[in-house]
């Protein structure tokens, strides 16, 4: 399958770009649409933004090349080459998490807050920028055969998709995909429907939710980035697990301190 969506002379559009800022744009909406409800001022998010994408970019490359230096090290021109894929996910979420914590601390806004109206569309975004991986022919399992493949009742381009060097392999790059999907149907019930939500609750479920899901997916991945004999995502993603819980036993233990603030009107 190609990766190339359009060429004109040395100029290529890839299947990769274009769902990481597919994944973005879709981000974008539910934080702006949330962010509106919940009258925070629109410059605000709109600048959060602009920056929060800019440094998660960054972020992102940088964590990626960082745990492949043995290559990047010596062939420094390649680390600006980002369409050929290598952005990692805890590396933006690292660096978009701390710029939301400056941007909204500069602001006297409440961190926790911000972050509740964001999560909800970074694992949307998230579920959309994993089928970049997907023609970039990466983020991909253990091999398997045709035969699995078919019994999964997957669609045939993405059966044909995960033959790679003649050999098929585990779509883990789809397990992902569809659990940030599902992540995102529960934050917004649990947004929409739960009346005793307290700040910092959608944050928290967040961080539990991608850090359970990554580090099961995470395991069956053979292109992990490394840290020694470590994956460095499952430790990345037990942090988030340990965090998340933390934030929900603060908010148990504080429950007048951490007041629910939110509209529910929808």
């Amino acid at each position: 399958m190609d990766k190339t969506v359009l060429s004109i002379g040395k100029f290529n559009i890839y299947w990769y770009s274009i769902f990481i800022c597919l994944g973005i744009l879709v981000a974008l909406f539910f934080i702006r649409r949330e962010a509106k409800k919940q009258k925070i001022d629109k410059e605000f998010i709109v600048n959060l933004s602009f920056y929060t994408i800019l440094f998660s970019i960054v972020g992102a490359r940088l964590y990626y090349c960082f745990f492949n230096w043995d290559y990047y090290g010596t062939n420094l021109v390649e680390i600006l080459k980002v369409w050929n894929g290598g952005l990692a996910i805890h590396g933006g979420l690292l660096f978009g998490i701390l710029t939301v914590l400056i941007y909204t601390k500069k602001h006297q806004l409440p961190v926790l807050k911000i972050l509740d109206i964001v999560v909800v569309g970074v694992i949307i975004g998230q579920a959309i920028g994993r089928w970049g991986n997907f023609f970039n022919k990466e983020a991909f399992g253990a091999a398997t055969t045709l035969a699995n493949l078919k019994g999964m009742m997957l669609p045939q381009f993405i059966i044909d998709g995960m033959k790679i060097g003649g050999v098929y392999y585990t779509p883990t790059f789809l397990y992902e995909s569809i659990w940030c999907l599902l992540g995102f149907i529960v934050l917004l019930c649990v947004r929409k429907f739960y009346e005793r939500l307290h700040i910092g609750d959608l944050t928290a479920i967040y961080f539990i939710w991608y850090g359970i899901g990554r580090f099961f997916i995470e395991g069956l991945r053979l292109d992990s980035l490394m840290l020694g004999n470590i994956k460095i995502a499952q430790l990345v993603s037990i942090i988030f697990i340990l965090v998340g819980c933390i934030i929900l036993i603060k908010n148990m233990l504080n429950k007048d301190k951490f007041a629910n603030l939110y509209n529910k009107t929808e």
